[in-house]
């Protein structure tokens, strides 16, 4: 492996093995940080889930309290009633069979898809395309619904999604090292509740098992699971 540059290796003389509260964990995740950009500020959490078993799947979505950054492209599949209503809500692109076969054609300048229920037939000829981006509209996750004004409003605020990978391990960005450590604290809270609210009825024992959040460039911090979930 090559060896670390000087400035990981000075910050990873600040860190020690020991579990943080969350509280000391955001204030220090701001001391480590030393990329010359904002980096990003990320959540690695182990589950007490058996990720083979597709009944312990983790998967959800929140609005964080302190947004990530700018809104994003959010494009609905929806006709009629419901295509005025995504409309309203200020979806970047509506339409049905036209906005397949643009997708079809190569194009992916959005980062969500919303779609009614009756139009999942069609969109299914996406999945190939779409699902291994995590871009295809689901039900458990609330993308596939009428409700679509609700949904691109809530995406446009700054709504953010969640899943187990194969693993059983979630990654998940509460912030950028820019932000204040009270919002990157409210908004790990927040997060934490969400996953915690997740947690499959099949899943036995602990749920959440460990917690590390970092820096893009900088090293890992432990933060108390127990505690953490206590907050939430």
């Amino acid at each position: 492996m090559a060896e670390r540059g000087k400035k990981y290796r000075a910050a990873r003389e600040k860190v020690s093995d020991a579990a943080l509260s969350a509280e000391q964990a955001m204030a220090k995740v701001k001391d480590i940080a030393h990329a010359k950009f904002d980096e990003s500020v990320d959540v690695h959490i182990n589950l007490g889930i058996d990720p083979a078993k597709g009944e312990h799947s983790v998967r959800g979505s929140l609005v964080l309290p302190h947004s990530l950054g700018k809104a994003p492209r959010v494009i609905v599949f929806a006709k009629n009633e419901y295509a005025d209503a995504a409309k309203k809500a200020g979806a970047d692109l509506i339409g049905t069979d036209d906005l397949v076969e643009k997708i079809l054609g190569g194009w992916m300048d959005f980062d969500y898809a919303v779609a009614t229920p009756d139009l999942m037939g069609m969109v299914g000829k996406l999945a190939k395309i779409l699902g291994p981006r995590g871009l295809l509209p689901n039900k458990k996750v609330g993308t596939v619904t009428f409700e679509v004004g609700e949904v691109v409003n809530d995406l446009k605020k700054g709504r953010v999604f969640f899943k187990n990978d194969k693993s059983g391990l979630v990654h998940f960005t509460i912030g950028k090292a820019s932000f204040a450590p009270k919002n990157l604290y409210e908004n790990f809270v927040a997060f934490i509740s969400a996953l915690s609210a997740a947690k499959p009825s099949s899943s036995k024992g602990r749920f959440i098992r460990k917690i590390t959040v970092c820096p893009t460039m900088g090293p890992a911090l432990f933060i108390n699971p127990e505690e953490a979930v206590k907050q939430a």
